[in-house]
């Protein structure tokens, strides 16, 4: 005699090296497609917001609030420093189109963009967020708690190390 569905036991998803608790992952990509290949390949249904030669958007599973869109580049890069220089003019002007759409269509009162690379990343597939934002909607913006530099000269110390790092090469003055 088989258990009922109702009694049977809850099979929690067996973790894979590199999970994080308490994160959900998609797999990882060298164990083969990430769920956002999945979706752009077709594999996986999403409502689909926008879709182009290079760039996919749709409707986030888990939307913070209704209208919750993610942009995903077609070939699979997965951080924003990976995503070809070729593509940042398209991917960033799309990015900035959804962001004006989803205020607009969801008349709300502006919009938070976002892209996390690795921390926090769910899916290991470069993504941005547009979020639409009301006034008082309850969102708690996770970046907190703030760390004041001790003084001038540390955050001086932080901006020229930053700058050190900084490679420009290769960047044309679009200015002009």
């Amino acid at each position: 005699m088989g258990v009922s569905p109702a009694a049977a036991p809850i099979r929690r998803p067996r973790r894979h090296a590199g999970h994080t608790a308490g994160v959900a992952r998609s797999r990882k990509v060298d164990d083969g497609p990430d769920v956002f290949c999945r979706i752009v390949a077709g594999d996986l249904p999403a409502p689909v917001v926008h879709s182009d030669e290079r760039t996919m958007s749709f409707l986030d599973h888990r939307p913070l609030f209704a209208g919750h869109v993610l942009l995903v580049p077609r070939e699979h890069v997965g951080t924003l420093s990976e995503l070809p220089p070729s593509d940042v003019d398209h991917y960033f002007r799309v990015a900035q189109r959804l962001e004006v759409a989803v205020e607009r269509a969801m008349a709300s009162d502006g919009s938070l963009v976002l892209v996390n690379n690795r921390v926090s990343q769910s899916v290991p597939h470069l993504h941005l967020h547009v979020i639409p934002r009301r006034y008082r909607d309850g969102l708690r913006f996770w970046l907190g708690p703030r760390r004041p530099y001790a003084s001038a000269e540390e955050a001086q110390s932080v901006a020229g190390r930053i700058r050190e790092a900084l490679d420009l090469s290769g960047l044309a003055d679009r200015s002009r």
